[in-house]
């Protein structure tokens, strides 16, 4: 089983979610996305965890920023997309669609998400019922098209869509207010979605994150789950 710890990065600027996650049964641990050095360490020295690992979904700077200095810190390795090995800092293991990697007892599986990045992963845990979307999914909004096509974003949300609804989901950044307008006025009649932002909004006051919110409410309350044709995504893009 997964102990799952959030750590706001860039907070006021980016508003990053880099992940630190722990194998409770052997204790190994990864970071997934480090963002921001000092509130990673922070909790890492607060907890006296030096995490083996550092997880990557993609190769944005605001994504990869301090895998030296945590790889340096803790000589923790750097996995991500073995086709992605040149453009991520520090990279040590390669990993692809269909991979299972090993976390302690923790079994991940990878999913290739490419479409805000080419070579953009998803981390999956299915017996934790976990899923690091990077900037794939956001709570009621997707990652934007730097190097990829509508048609490969639809093949992406489609395979987050046939994931379990019990599933939570871990973004890569704090964006929920962002989304809120544009699900409000595309899905109005939703009655989800009315609770999933008074419940935000709880959270968000309270200096908390939004995530993990379930797949099932999400595919009802993000327009971009909702659409489901690839002209209905497009309308939306």
């Amino acid at each position: 089983m997964l102990e799952i710890h959030t750590i706001l990065c860039r907070a006021g600027t980016m508003d990053n979610y880099s992940y630190l996650i722990i194998d409770k049964a052997t204790g190994k641990s990864a970071i997934i996305d480090p963002s921001e050095t000092t509130p990673i360490v922070t909790l890492c020295e607060e907890l006296k965890i030096k995490p083996d690992y550092i997880f990557n979904t993609h190769h944005h700077f605001d994504h990869t920023d301090s895998n030296l200095d945590i790889k340096e810190r803790y000589q923790a390795q750097v996995v991500g997309n073995v086709n992605d090995a040149s453009r991520i800092r520090g990279f040590d293991i390669g990993v692809k669609e269909g991979d299972i990697f090993l976390l302690g007892e923790s079994k991940a599986e990878i999913i290739d998400a490419s479409a805000h990045t080419q070579g953009h992963i998803l981390w999956y845990f299915p017996q934790d019922k976990a899923l690091f979307t990077g900037d794939t999914l956001f709570n009621l909004c997707i990652g934007g098209l730097f190097e990829g096509s509508a048609e490969e974003m639809y093949a992406a949300l489609e395979k987050i869509k046939n994931l379990p609804d019990d599933i939570n989901f871990y973004p890569g950044h704090e964006y929920t207010r962002y989304g809120a307008a544009d699900a409000l006025k595309k899905l109005p009649d939703e009655p989800m979605l009315k609770e999933y932002l008074i419940q935000a909004q709880q959270k968000l006051s309270q200096g908390l994150p939004v995530a993990p919110v379930t797949l099932g409410v999400e595919k009802k309350c993000n327009p971009y789950l909702v659409a489901s044709t690839l002209n209905e995504l497009k309308n939306l893009l």
